[in-house]
This record gives structure tokens, sequence and C-alpha cells, in this order.
């Protein structure tokens, strides 16, 4: 009934309806006014906390960017309301600045306090101006005295309280400039160009970007920069400063109006803010330093309106002119930005938190385990044998992680190892696929072919007469038709040691940089695998000391393989090159044409290395028509003369000396001799081995020449032998057979087989504790930090 009797019977007189919706405006926008400013503080708070812990959430900010001089520092004064000689330390040449402004009416003086560095806590209230730019300084030296660097990307955090500043928090950055001061790097401009578009390309940051109204358009300096960031202008507040110098260039209103448009070269959107503030720098109160603020805004529309004729637009531009319309736009914006990104990050928050609670329990549960020897065993074991499980995958061939990222080209390989040439070869070897990211099994077969293209490009070094004398002259004087031949061999050993031996050593040690270099991958793999065939992988992040001992173990079980596979090819070496291998090698291996050749094994052997890259080298091959190359051993009995021969076995002991022997020719015909008759012969062979050794070469066909193609043949199919059959089959069992089948092995004895004092000292060791402790109170105290604005932000999202 009194509803019914209300409406029908209003009793309020108008201007008592007026009175009453002026009391509800004012009351909703007490409301709105104390919503905004709790939506503002809690934002503040969560960008102490991010600049704290280093948290890259995506709150929304306003970015200062522009030149040096361009009035970036008199703005902040202005937005501040209060002075404090900010241009006086020229802050923006070195660190970024975030000043968060908030407006309290019951601070009649500005109340300014530091973020401590590496802390969400502030400092005491600073209340002289004198001290704030002071502590600026002090700080921006101290910071880059201990990176040793000119500028630096992590802000200083200023919170200023105070009657009369906005709720608005911006971020002044260094001021562009085109040459270093005096004392700084050279690269200093580049520097700071880099960290200001590092801090300005989020998308979640309004950019105001300020320029002079001295500048043209057509030719501003930082305008193509400020489109790189933001092409369209989306996000970018334009402003033109200093706007009072430009005023007395207009006459007409034509000429004021085409040059706040902007036309042609901000494109239709794009409206820029138009600003002057006073100039001179003379202390004078807070409330005097307003009071021209103020002024200065009046004295621009005034002589706009006045001096112009016609005056200017005032319906399309009067919004976008003066301090005071730049200042309302700007505290509107940001809380526009903030009340539409409120969910988005309560959402975020909320996933944060959880994450850094699960870290916080990963955490306790670590240091819990300490204490528990049997778990930490259990949990170790686990985590090495992914390990080794991962190293053998990588092995057998793997393209996870990425190789453009892990993997290594040779010539990486070779500076990072240090070995960047082999031994003995002066050009360049550059295997197939040299210019591709490898690791693995990949790289160490790309090793094992240069080390074959370095071994073929290796010759027989020339010898002297002297050596050649020596030699033959000591061959000749125990008899036998094999002098020649026994002598060129001889030589050919001496220089197949002296040659081949250091590009084994070489090829065992870049083996051994190559799966050196797996651990990491595997750490890696790792990182991305917490359960394999449903078993857990043991989760030992944060034990720096038994990571230490693993990667410590790990490395010397490769060493030991090296070591092993240098003696093992050491051994190889010196079969082919002792003197009783010379037989088998002109009866066991074959050079001719037929299916079991040596010459046809080597070319498939280098045909089975696919080329994927853009360079080949491919070890030389034998050429038919080429004499002065490496001929097959069959070719070289024949140049030799020595193919008809077939050597008998060495007399035993037993035998008298000038027992008769047999030499067998090829077509059947058998000489025998006994002591006599060979005495004869020896006489023969040393009168003509001096009549040809004491010609200097003159006569063609000499037997100094013919040593010297009789040894570099003998070199060659050392080499060959060596390279195709020995080397390849011994390293590949040398290193990755023992990497997949005992590592485990070598590595559990040396970390698990002892007793439990010693195995907790890689867990106890000076420093792993601590290091779990303070990661321990970090999350903690970020877990609390979230938490309290987790709470702050369910709050703002009630209100809205």
């Amino acid at each position: 009934m009194a509803t019914t009797n209300h409406l029908q019977t209003p009793t309020k007189t108008p201007s008592n309806d007026k009175l009453s919706s002026s009391s509800r405006k004012h009351h909703q926008t007490t409301i709105s006014s104390s919503s905004q400013k709790s939506r503002f503080e809690a934002y503040n708070r969560l960008q102490s906390a991010a600049v704290a812990f280093g948290e890259k959430l995506p709150i929304p900010e306003i970015v200062a960017i522009g030149g040096q001089s361009d009035g970036k520092s008199s703005l902040l004064e202005a937005l501040l309301g209060f002075r404090f000689n900010v241009r006086e330390v020229e802050m923006g040449t070195r660190r970024p600045l975030i000043l968060q402004m908030v407006h309290d009416p019951t601070a009649a003086d500005p109340r300014c306090r530091f973020q401590e560095e590496d802390s969400e806590d502030y400092g005491s209230p600073i209340v002289l101006s004198s001290e704030i730019a002071d502590t600026i300084k002090s700080r921006t030296e101290a910071l880059l005295k201990k990176t040793r660097t000119a500028v630096s990307s992590k802000p200083i955090v200023m919170r200023a309280e105070y009657a009369h500043c906005p709720n608005l928090t911006i971020i002044d950055t260094p001021g562009f400039v085109l040459k270093a001061k005096k004392g700084e790097p050279e690269s200093t401009p580049e520097e700071i160009l880099s960290m200001v578009k590092s801090l300005a390309s989020p998308p979640h940051r309004i950019l105001v970007f300020l320029q002079q109204s001295s500048v043209e358009w057509c030719s501003s300096l930082w305008l193509d920069t400020i489109r790189e960031i933001d092409p369209t202008f989306r996000r970018t507040l334009i402003v033109v400063s200093k706007f009072d110098n430009r005023l007395k260039e207009f006459t007409e209103r034509w000429e004021v109006d085409r040059y706040l448009s902007a036309s042609g070269y901000l494109g239709e959107n794009t409206q820029p803010f138009f600003v002057a503030l006073p100039k001179e720098r003379t202390t004078v109160s807070n409330d005097e330093f307003r009071r021209q603020i103020s002024q200065v805004d009046s004295d621009v529309i005034r002589h706009l309106k006045d001096n112009v004729k016609g005056g200017y637009d005032e319906e399309k531009y009067k919004s976008h002119i003066g301090f005071g319309c730049l200042r309302d736009y700007l505290e509107a914006e940001l809380q526009k930005r903030y009340k539409e990104a409120a969910p988005a990050t309560l959402a975020l928050l909320e996933q944060r938190c959880s994450e850094v609670t699960a870290q916080l329990n990963i955490m306790d549960s670590k240091l819990q385990a300490t204490s528990d020897v049997a778990h930490l065993r259990r949990s170790s074991m686990l985590f090495a044998s992914s390990i080794c499980n991962h190293v053998g995958a990588l092995i057998d061939g793997a393209a996870d992680p990425d190789p453009e990222q892990w993997g290594k080209t040779t010539e990486e390989e070779k500076s990072e190892s240090g070995m960047t040439s082999w031994p003995g070869v002066m050009s360049g070897i550059k295997p197939p696929n040299s210019t591709l990211r490898l690791y693995g099994g990949a790289a160490f077969e790309r090793v094992m072919h240069e080390f074959s293209c370095a071994a073929y490009s290796v010759k027989c070094p020339p010898v002297s007469r002297e050596k050649v004398a020596n030699i033959i002259l000591a061959h000749a004087g125990r008899g036998g038709g094999r002098g020649i031949t026994e002598a060129a061999a001889e030589i050919a050993r001496a220089a197949a040691k002296s040659w081949l031996a250091p590009l084994l050593d070489t090829a065992c040690e870049r083996l051994a940089f190559v799966l050196k270099n797996l651990f990491d991958l595997a750490m890696e793999k790792n990182q991305h695998h917490h359960f394999d065939y449903g078993k857990s992988t043991g989760d030992m992040d944060g034990y720096v000391g038994f990571q230490a001992a693993l990667r410590r173990s790990y490395n010397c079980f490769i060493e030991d393989l090296a070591k092993q596979c240098k003696q093992l090819v050491r051994h190889h070496l010196d079969s082919v090159t002792s003197p009783y291998s010379q037989v088998c090698y002109e009866t066991d291996l074959s050079y001719g044409p037929g299916p079991n050749s040596t010459f046809r094994y080597q070319t498939s052997a280098s045909s089975a290395y696919l080329e994927l890259s853009d360079q080949e080298n491919i070890p030389p091959e034998n050429n038919n028509n080429n004499k002065d190359q490496e001929t097959t051993p069959g070719k070289l009995l024949k140049a030799a003369g020595e193919a008809s021969m077939t050597v008998p076995e060495t007399p035993s002991p037993d035998q008298p000396r000038d027992g008769s022997f047999v030499i067998k020719k090829e077509h059947g015909n058998i000489i025998e001799g006994g002591a006599r008759k060979r005495h004869h012969r020896m006489h023969n062979n040393n009168n003509q081995v001096l009549s040809n050794v004491s010609q200097n070469g003159s006569q063609a066909g000499s037997t100094y020449s013919e040593i010297c193609l009789s040894a570099a043949q003998h070199f060659a199919r050392i080499r060959e032998v060596l390279v195709e059959r020995s080397v390849a089959s011994a390293l590949n069992s040398g290193f990755l057979t023992p990497c997949r089948e005992r590592l485990m092995v070598a590595l559990g004895l040396e970390l698990f087989a002892v007793n439990d004092e010693k195995f907790m000292d890689m867990f106890v060791a000076p420093g792993a504790i601590d290091i779990l402790q303070n990661e321990r109170q970090s999350l903690h105290k970020r877990q609390k930090i979230l938490h309290s604005c987790l709470t702050e932000f369910k709050s703002v999202a009630r209100s809205l």
C-alpha cells in the first residue's frame, strides 16, 4: 500500500528530486573513486612483486619514450606535482625509473619511498626533494659499477604519495641519443635503443612518445623507431612537448588546424597531445610550481584564441591541448586498462600461485629427503640411469633437443675443443655436412670421416739419398733379392709411424669431445622427460653436489675411453708397420678389379657417407691415369719388378747359415744355390747398388727413384689398411660400445658403491643445502606476496 501511495502521489518537490539525484550521483562517484583507488593499489602491489621476483605479468603500464631533451623529465615532474631536479642526474640515460604515483588527500607534502633492490619492501620515506635525485644517482652508479655496463634494464621503483598527484604509474626510459657521452662506451646509443625496444615491446604497455614541437614530423629521428615497435600506433600516445615554442609561427586558423591534425604523418586515428610546461628552473614552492603549470596551459589557449586569426577548431582539438588534458587522459586510460585486465590478471595470479605452491612442495620434499639416505640413493640411481639412457639414445640418433640450438658445426667443434687442425695436414679439411649442426652419433661419424679425409691427404714425405743409402746398403749386405723392396718398406713404415700416429691421437681427442658434450644434452633431455616407461626418472634439481659428481664421473669415463682407444689404435699402427706384416700386404689384399678388392671397399665405404651440406671433401681415390698418385699394391709390385716372386718362410734358427734356399719363379723355374753362389750374387748386388746410389739420380730408373716410388706406394698401403680396416672398427668398439653397455655400471660403481657417509657428501657438501634453503625461502616469500595480491584482486573483481 505504501509503495502504491508513493507512486500515485509523489511527496517530494522537484527541487528535492534534484537534490536526491545529486546526492546519489555523488555517492556513486565516491564508490567509483574508492574502487578505482583499491584497483590502483592492487596493481601497484602486483607491479612491485613482479619487479622484486622477476615475475613477467601482463600488467597495464605506461612507458615514456623519447629522445634526450625532448621533455620527458619535465613531464614526470609535472605529473608528480613537485620538482626534484630529475634532469640534473640524467637518470634517463642509465636505468629505467618506475614512478608509482598515489593520490593521497592527506599527504600535504610528498612522501617518496624507494623499493629495495631485489626485494618487494620499500625503504623509509624521503622528504627532501634533493635526496630523491641523490638516491637515483647513487643506485644507478652502484648497479652499473657492479655489472660493469654503461646502461642497465633493471628498473628503480619509486612510490610517491601526494595530495596533488594522480593515481598513475609510469615507466621513464633512457632517452635516445645519437652519440655516447665522453667516457662512455661507443655502443651506448645502441644499448639504449635495444633496451627501450625491449621495455616497450610487451603488448600490455601503453607508449607515450614525446617529441619537441620544433621538430617536423617528416624529419623526426625516432618516429620510425616507434613504428617498428607499434606500426599502427594502436597503443601509442604521441605528445608534442614545448608547444609554446611553435605558437608564434601561427597567424591563420588553417595553419593551426593543419599542424594540430598532423595529417599525412600519423594516420587518421592518431591524435597527438600538445603540451607546454614552465621553462624557469628557479627554486619555487610546490604550490607555485603547480600554479605555473596551470598558467602555461591558460596562456597557450588564450594565444590560440586571441593571436591567431579565426582561432582554432576548439571542438576537435581543445581536449588535446594542455598538460591538464594529458594528465586526465592518462589517468582515465590507465584505469580503463586496469579494469579490462582485472579478470585475466586474476586468472593468471591463481595459476602462478598454484605453480609456486607446487614448486615449494617439491623443495620441501628435497630438503626432507636430505636426511633419508635410502630415498636419495633410489632417486639418484634413477636419475643417473635416465641420463645414461639418454646418452645411448643420442648416440643411436636423435633430433631432440633441437639440433639447431644444441648441435655444433665442424668449425665450432674444432674451436671449442681447442684442436683447430689435424697434425701435419696443411690444407683445410671440410668433411661432408661440416656446416650442419650435429651431435651424438651423427657428430661422431662426421669426425670419423674427417679423420679419413685428413689421413688420405697425408703423403709419404721425401727421403734424402743419405737415408736411402744407409738403409739399402744394410739390406744388401744381408743378401737376397729383396733389398729394394725391404728398404722401401722400412722407409714407409717409419713415415707411417711418424705422420699417422698424431692423426690417431687427434681423432681420439675429437671423438671424446663429441661424447662429453652429450652430458649437457642428456640433462636437457631429462628436463622434459620426468617419466620413462611409467617409472620416475628421479628429480635431482637443486642437488648441485650430486650433479657435479655425476658430471665429473661421466667425463672421467670418457677420458678413460680416450686413453684406451689411443693405445688400441697405436697397437693397430704398430701391427701394420711391423716388418712381419709385409707378407700380409702382398698376399692378403686384393687390389685388382675383382669383387674382393680393397679399392672397391674404399669406394663403397666413402660413398656410404651421405653428403647433406653444401660442401664436400671426399678422400682422394686411386687414379689409374696418374702414375704419380698412390697406386694399388698390385700395380706397385708390377712397377718394382717383384710381382713374379714369392718369398719362402723365414728359415729356422736351427738351419745352417749356408744352407741352400729356393726362389720360385712365376713360370715354375727353380734356382737352387748354396753359400758360394749366394756370396757371389751379394757381391754383384753391392756393386750395382753403390753404382746406382752414387749417380745422384741422373740416370733414369735409378734405384733411388725406384725406392722412393716403392716407399710412397707402401705408405699408401699402410694408410689404407689402417684407415679402412683397423681404425674405424676400433674406435667404434672402443668409444660407442662402452657408452651403450658399460656407462651405467661405471657410474654406479664410482657414485653408489660407497658407504652412506661418503655418499651423503654429495648432498651435504658445503653450499648444497644452503642453496636449497635459499631457494625455499625465496619461493615462500614469493608465495606469500602472490597470495596477498590474489586476495586483493578477488576483492577488486567483486567490485567490478
